[in-house]
């Protein structure tokens, strides 16, 4: 083996072990950074151990494609990329724009910077390591699955066992993470956050084990290991519930139907359709008869509504999440150009010249810094993705991505979830390993006649 390859299969190592430790090691970032900052300090160093990481890698893959021209045309040939630098450089300009004419600081800008365009560059890192090996993507269920069976397991310690202020003795508290949350600040009604940094991004992850559990479940039906499979499954279930996030509990059940969907024969379809027409409209009554029988009830309404008729919270929740949502669109109309990285999101907390912006919608956070340009870029970047996945969904791994990815983009419409350190790291990361796989014949001549049964 000369020098050069030495070099190169030195470096395709590191970069396969980095992207595997961020991955493996995310759903337990919050839980262990906050652990290490209550013993060493410095907690702000200590959250970004997976930046450092994957600066590292992100330096590898840009000697790969200054040096790999099969590398640089494969990528480049592909207009996902041309999509992912447009978004960048545009978010980068606005950055300097923003930062001449100081309505942004400093803080709030890198950290916009990082909260817009990490999960991009972690995809494109992905995607170059599995173009040059596919170890990583023949063990995407591990990848997937065993950190979330230590999330789900230690999310239903805390629903069963554990006392709610348990994560206290890890550092948590009011200068880090808080311990638990609550609706409304009803102690009665505890959300659990697992090794998360809230309950609400543990509803957002655990849409991803949900989906690959269920396609493993529906792929594999003669494994003899079905009933681990099922009892995780309904394990994370649970968990996605004591999270109280509404929005992944819809999110969730929209990535089950798209698996569903798509492993359902049309053939079955026809066959069945009026059986599923009368299952569907009898789901919809009972569930009417359940909302309306149950309206009364003061844990029913708390726990769908999050509120109660007699609630001593002067604003609840939905009223919280419909002002952030207004705001936001009124900042996305009223400046069309956008107003820099940091202007909203969880940045613009550190933003001097202007008050944060929480809009509650991802798709709203990108209009309001990017603009409109920005916000149709980053929508196509989405779409085009959703579309890459779907020519590759015969595949249980791009299937778990394509429906999750639909689940994931309900939440984004109600929450900031692609800012979510564990989430974006992981989705877009395992995307980029999975797009790296071409689709087969078969796939694009059944997507190309799919297209000309539906015209």
């Amino acid at each position: 083996m000369s020098f050069l390859s030495l070099k190169h299969s030195k470096a395709l190592s590191l970069v396969i072990a980095i992207i595997a430790v961020v991955i493996l090691l995310l759903p337990f970032h919050a839980f262990l950074t906050v652990w290490v900052a209550s013993n060493f300090g410095h907690y702000t160093i200590a959250r970004l151990w997976k930046e450092g990481l994957v600066t590292i890698a992100g330096l590898v893959v840009i000697w790969w494609l200054i040096t790999d021209s099969k590398l640089r045309h494969e990528i480049f040939a592909n207009k996902l990329s041309w999509l992912i630098f447009a978004y960048s450089l545009l978010d980068l300009i606005l950055a300097l724009v923003a930062k001449k004419q100081h309505s942004v600081s400093s803080k709030a800008l890198a950290y916009g910077l990082l909260d817009d365009l990490r999960f991009l560059a972690m995809f494109i890192i992905c995607w170059a390591a599995a173009i040059k090996s596919k170890l990583l993507n023949a063990h995407w269920q591990k990848l997937i699955l065993w950190p979330a069976v230590i999330v789900v397991l230690f999310g239903l310690l805390q629903m069963s066992v554990l006392p709610a202020n348990v994560l206290t003795h890890f550092g948590y508290g009011p200068k880090t993470i808080m311990p638990f949350e609550t609706i409304n600040n009803n102690p009665n009604y505890v959300r659990i956050l697992s090794t998360l940094r809230g309950a609400d991004p543990l509803g957002a992850y655990l849409i991803l084990p949900i989906s690959a559990l269920a396609v493993l479940l529906v792929k594999f039906k003669s494994r003899r290991k079905d009933w681990l499979t099922l009892a995780l499954l309904i394990g994370a279930i649970v968990v996605l519930f004591g999270s109280y996030s509404r929005a992944a509990w819809i999110g969730a059940l929209l990535s089950l139907m798209v698996i569903g969907l798509v492993t359902v024969s049309k053939d079955w379809l026809r066959k069945h359709q009026k059986l599923l027409y009368g299952v569907l409209g009898l789901g919809v009554i009972v569930l009417a008869l359940g909302f309306v029988a149950l309206s009364h009830s003061s844990r029913f309404q708390n726990i769908f509504y999050h509120t109660q008729s007699n609630s001593k919270v002067a604003i609840s929740s939905n009223q919280a999440h419909l002002s952030a949502l207004k705001e936001g669109f009124k900042q996305v109309v009223d400046h069309p150009f956008g107003e820099g990285p940091g202007s909203s999101g969880p940045g613009s907390v550190y933003n001097h010249y202007r008050p944060p912006l929480i809009p509650e919608n991802y798709f709203l956070s990108v209009g309001a810094e990017s603009g409109w340009i920005g916000m149709i870029l980053f929508l196509a970047i989405n779409v085009y993705l959703g579309w890459l996945l779907y020519l590759r969904r015969r595949s249980p791994f791009a299937l778990t991505l394509f429906a999750s990815l639909v689940g994931i983009t309900f939440v984004n419409l109600l929450a900031l979830s692609w800012t979510d350190d564990t989430l974006c790291y992981i989705w877009w990361g395992l995307a980029g390993l999975c797009i790296a796989v071409a689709p087969t014949a078969t796939q694009h001549k059944n997507s190309l006649s799919d297209q000309v049964a539906r015209s």
